[in-house]
């Protein structure tokens, strides 16, 4: 298996709409692309089944 020792970053379509999806060790970032800001999500949270409560604490505060 290859370790996750530097960001991946590729270009995904998602309703005709190009966003930005960066993998790394601590857990994926997805955004609209040429911005900044966008949802996080870390490895833990996935786990532990909290990625959904983390998904929405991330929208209510954009």
């Amino acid at each position: 298996m290859t370790p996750l020792d530097k960001p991946v970053r590729r270009e995904v379509t998602i309703n005709e709409l190009a966003y930005t999806l960066t993998i790394d060790a601590n857990g994926m970032k997805l955004v609209p692309k040429g911005k900044r800001k966008g949802l996080e999500l870390s490895w833990t949270d996935l786990v532990s089944g909290d990625a959904a409560l983390a998904a929405a604490l991330q929208a209510s505060v954009a």
